[in-house]
């Protein structure tokens, strides 16, 4: 008899959890609808720092393929590559970014790194000991190295190089957890990459609006955007698939650069990547999200529809590329 087992290995929660840790209950949920529809038939495995009673588990359902829905281990990003190293060592096919790739997109340093060496367009940025390169005349951005989701990401992560009371904050920061970017200010895409038998094929693209926003407000999606539905920013940070016809150009280049992510990086499954767009149409690479979020409301979902996808469709290519 054919094996037609799914484990989903997601993240053990919390015991109070946020918004960004329940959400992948809801793709869980959301995807176990697809899998039945495709014939399969679904496991759950939490995914915590008890790595022989995950391993047991595992073999004990024996899947054909894992649904990796890791997104954190022990409240932090830091570790999202030990699930797909788990997975390499038991031999068990797994959907999405593989191991390698898992760990340089994790880390926004690494991954920042290995775009400039690949010619990939990124805005320049800093270590925290590298706090006496910042220009005064420039604005920047600190961010967590290592989280996805916009954790720890607002509009107070915001500073100009000549504040200096900010910039003495900064010196107390762990040097392994935040890095300094410079701050692009200017339009925002996120673009969705779907793989499959006949590779990756790039979703319409989608821009972020920032819709009435009060000036000298910054323009960010930050965690309250993604996250906090009754604050300004949620309700006033749409999405759009719609372009003026001078766009058509800029939307081709995204399109171009997303894929050339795609295949530098060795990518696979799911793939989200986002851009800001400068005041002259230069695009810059904010980072590569590998699985992003794939519940009912999510940007991804929205392009694969967009681009008249049902999500079984999704589904079906996402398995395709785990098991090719």
């Amino acid at each position: 008899m054919q094996n037609n087992r799914v484990v989903f290995l997601y993240n053990r929660m919390s015991e109070n959890p946020k918004e960004d840790e329940l959400d992948v209950v809801r793709q869980m949920k959301f995807i176990k609808k697809a899998l039945k529809v495709l014939g399969y038939e679904s496991f759950e495995v939490p995914f915590d720092i008890h790595l022989k009673q995950v391993i047991a588990e595992l073999k004990k359902v024996k899947p054909l393929l894992v649904f990796n829905l890791v997104e954190m281990m022990e409240g932090t990003g830091a570790l999202l590559h030990i699930s797909p190293s788990i997975l390499n060592v038991l031999d068990i096919p797994y959907t999405g970014v593989q191991l390698e790739a898992m760990f340089l997109t994790t880390s926004k340093v690494l991954g920042k790194q290995q775009m400039r060496l690949l010619g990939l367009p990124t805005s320049d940025w800093y270590t925290l000991d590298q706090i006496g390169k910042l220009q005064k005349d420039e604005m920047y951005i600190v961010k967590p190295i290592w989280e996805d989701g916009s954790l720890g990401l607002d509009e107070e992560n915001i500073f100009h190089g000549k504040n200096k009371a900010y910039i003495l904050k900064l010196k107390k920061l762990n040097p392994k957890k935040f890095f300094i970017e410079q701050y692009i200010d200017g339009r925002e895409f996120n673009l969705s990459v779907l793989g499959g038998k006949k590779g990756p094929e790039v979703m319409p693209p989608a821009e972020i609006l920032f819709k009435d926003y009060p000036e000298g407000k910054h323009h960010i999606v930050g965690y309250k955007a993604k996250w906090t539905e009754d604050s300004f920013e949620y309700n006033h940070t749409p999405r759009t698939f719609r372009y003026k016809k001078e766009d058509l150009p800029l939307v081709e280049e995204l399109k171009s650069i997303a894929v050339r992510c795609w295949k530098a990086f060795g990518l696979r499954g799911y793939v989200r990547v986002d851009f800001r767009v400068d005041k002259d149409r230069r695009p810059y690479i904010l980072e590569i999200n590998g699985n992003p979020c794939i519940a009912p409301e999510s940007g991804y979902v929205a392009a694969t529809k967009q681009a008249g996808l049902a999500f079984t469709q999704v589904i079906e290519r996402i398995i395709e590329d785990a098991l090719n």
